[in-house]
């Protein structure tokens, strides 16, 4: 009797483990949506042709001061459909190139 009972305890205890301890995150985060960060996109995909710092390298303009020249519609432009002078378009797309824009629109 006491191996049965023993042989149930351990067993239950090792079910309830396996079925137990589950990511709380996932209940957390179900419906939650995360903006897109722009400045982190931006430091993905823009360095390479612009500069570690934006600064712009070689023919490629400067992005660290793009705000002071263009706005939020126009750099959103540009990131969508390029430009004649070698900038291809559609590099970031939808919710991610409005990030984009939105974060060089405040660089000054």
């Amino acid at each position: 009797m006491k191996k049965a009972m023993l042989t149930l305890v351990f067993g239950s205890a090792i079910f309830l483990a396996a079925c137990g301890g589950g990511d709380d995150k996932d209940t957390a985060d179900k419906g939650a949506t995360t903006t897109p960060d722009g400045e982190e996109i931006a430091m993905k995909s823009c360095v390479s042709c612009h500069g570690g710092e934006l600064q712009g390298m070689g023919n490629t303009p400067a992005l660290n001061d793009l705000g002071s020249r263009l706005s939020e519609a126009e750099i959103l432009d540009i990131i969508n459909n390029g430009t004649d002078k070698g900038m291809p378009g559609g590099l970031v797309k939808g919710a991610d190139a409005e990030a984009v824009a939105a974060w060089l629109a405040t660089q000054k």
